[in-house]
């Protein structure tokens, strides 16, 4: 008996040559709108779906394949009875074979400007309901939704004459993450349209970007995915240039350090060891600002990651080749830069782009049996109530230095502190179980060089032990956000001191 494939596609990749493989296996070819018209000039002699159903397409398309004569032949089961007689009263004959791809919405979506009305004309109904249907009744019918899986079935085909049910069910199996992900697409713009913020159901959908060797530790297995109409200035848009494969660890790494060099507009250079920065330094030129990210903590940079937001140069290169680094992050390489960088085969470089395609992600965390979203951590000092709440002001040198204090310390694991000048930091304590202790540990860190400098914390003082400790290490300036019932207390000393006290009124938690 003859046998017959369902085409269908907005992709229209292969799908000539698939066709004509599969008129070569003595297939019957039914066929709708712009794949029918497109055979049709290629040859392909094809039935249309209207000539089997007995009803024209109506509603400017929106109705074609929903119908009984096409249903039924994709859920009849071909080994039971009562099916093939009822098929056989209605005159309807099976389909062995679908292959659809939908209607892009996630491509319209993406488009600057999309009105609402076009991305409603957008989303696909006959399409998935086809691909569910014969995705359901794999066991009689292979279903494709992808170009890359034609040559597979092609292969199958002609070697034995039929599709293994090993392969038709992981067929079907795409198909329903295929159609999930488009509906979650469909959820998502339709709940932003609606202005929900906290739905009772959340949808999202990531596309695999590459398995990795393993997670945290080599016995836990890891994959990373990337969220498509993500951020373009992100580690899942990054290029890699050369060196081994990114690890779990290494991905994290990466991110942060992108995530600390994106506050920073002048050239600056950051280096981060285990999702902290241990060194951040900006500049003139990016070779000054590396350098004093270097000169910041040069033992902990040891086998760290390196992100810069200016073109990595030869003299950069250099002084990059000279230390033990698992990544650098630019914007871009010069070819002299590359050839003194790739002598090293293991190291990564990775270029992104260093222009925000402006889509505001939320972040989402798992825990165990659960998913936390929130809103990223966009707030900055510009919009921040900012009071200067002790007798002393700080000088322009030191508001410089309170800046990039505070522009980094939001990217310390809590409780957090940062000591730092108004070119680099110089002490980095995070992720304390009590805040003094953060700050002894930025303090110690910065030694000599906190005579002079500035405290960051990314929350309020519980005490004024934290400000007496700055301040028999030298520190001249402190930024907080205040809140504390007693803020009293570490004005009190900061006054005592000479310290000029800044409070922003904005907490900054990094758990």
């Amino acid at each position: 008996m003859k046998k017959r494939a369902l085409i269908s596609v907005s992709d229209k990749s292969g799908i000539v040559e698939f066709s004509k493989a599969l008129k070569e296996l003595d297939y019957e070819i039914l066929s709708t709108g712009g794949t029918k018209k497109l055979l049709q000039e290629n040859g392909v002699d094809v039935i249309g779906v209207e000539d089997v159903t007995g009803f024209p397409e109506i509603l400017e398309g929106r109705v074609k394949t929903l119908h009984p004569s096409i249903h039924g032949g994709l859920l009849a089961k071909r080994d039971v009875e009562s099916h093939q007689q009822q098929m056989q009263e209605q005159g309807i004959e099976g389909i062995d074979l679908v292959c659809v791809n939908l209607y892009p919405f996630q491509q319209t979506i993406a488009k600057p400007n999309v009105t609402a009305e076009d991305a409603i004309e957008n989303i696909d109904i006959g399409g998935p309901t086809m691909l569910r249907a014969a995705a359901k009744n794999h066991a009689y019918v292979t279903v494709l939704v992808d170009a890359l899986d034609y040559d597979r079935v092609l292969a199958e085909l002609q070697e034995q004459g039929d599709v293994s049910f090993e392969t038709r069910r992981k067929l079907a199996a795409k198909v329903f993450r295929h159609t999930a992900a488009y509906d979650s697409f469909i959820a998502g713009y339709m709940t932003d349209l609606a202005g929900e913020d906290s739905p009772e159901r959340l949808t999202v959908s990531y596309e695999l970007k590459q398995a990795l060797r393993y997670g945290e530790n080599p016995h836990q297995k890891a994959s990373f995915y990337r969220q498509p109409l993500g951020s373009d200035f992100s580690i899942a848009m990054a290029r890699q240039l050369h060196g081994k494969e990114l690890s779990y660890n290494n991905i994290q790494d990466a991110n942060a350090a992108l995530q600390i060099v994106k506050e920073f507009d002048e050239p600056t250079a950051v280096a981060v060891k285990h999702m902290n920065p241990c060194g951040v330094g900006i500049g003139e030129t990016i070779h000054q600002a590396f350098q004093r990210a270097y000169e910041a903590d040069s033992t902990s940079i040891f086998g760290g990651i390196v992100a810069l937001n200016r073109l990595v140069d030869e003299e950069v290169a250099e002084k990059l080749h000279e230390i033990f680094l698992e990544i650098i992050i630019a914007p871009a390489f010069s070819d002299g830069a590359l050839e003194i960088l790739t002598a090293k085969k293991n190291i990564r470089l990775l270029t992104i782009p260093f222009e925000n395609n402006g889509v505001v992600e939320r972040k989402l965390t798992t825990v165990e049996g659960g998913l936390l979203v929130q809103d990223d951590d966009a707030f900055t000092l510009d919009q921040a109530d900012i009071k200067v709440v002790t007798d002393r002001e700080p000088t322009e040198e030191e508001w410089t230095a309170l800046k990039l204090g505070w522009k980094v310390v939001k990217h310390v694991k809590s409780n957090a502190i940062v000591v730092s000048d108004d070119k680099m930091t110089l002490g980095v304590g995070a992720g304390q179980m009590n805040r003094v202790g953060a700050a002894n540990i930025a303090l110690e860190q910065a030694g000599e060089r906190a005579k002079g400098a500035i405290l960051a914390s990314d929350a309020f003082f519980p005490m004024d032990d934290t400000v007496e400790a700055a301040a028999k290490a030298g520190i001249t300036a402190i930024i907080q956000p205040g809140g504390s019932i007693r803020d009293e207390d570490s004005i009190k000393k900061a006054n005592e001191y000479g310290i000029a006290m800044v409070l922003t009124g904005i907490r900054h938690f990094k758990h």
